[in-house]
């Protein structure tokens, strides 16, 4: 997978509303979808979904699935 973050303007080390957005691509180079991580909690959007629009998951919901 090639991971990139496709916007980052650090302010400060805090995430905002808004978040940072990530590129993800598998190793054929194809456009996987984009991960949001925000202060709310984190949206996948697969392929070409636009925010807003793809499964999310508060920050508990998140942790919930990894412990």
């Amino acid at each position: 997978m090639n991971v990139s973050i496709k916007d980052l303007q650090v302010k400060d080390m805090g995430l905002g509303n808004n978040g940072i957005e990530v590129e993800v691509y598998d190793n054929q180079k194809k456009h996987r979808g984009d991960l949001i991580v925000a202060k709310g909690g984190v949206e996948w959007c697969p392929g070409r979904t636009r925010r807003g629009g793809g499964i999310k998951k508060s920050w508990e919901d998140f942790i919930a699935c990894f412990e």
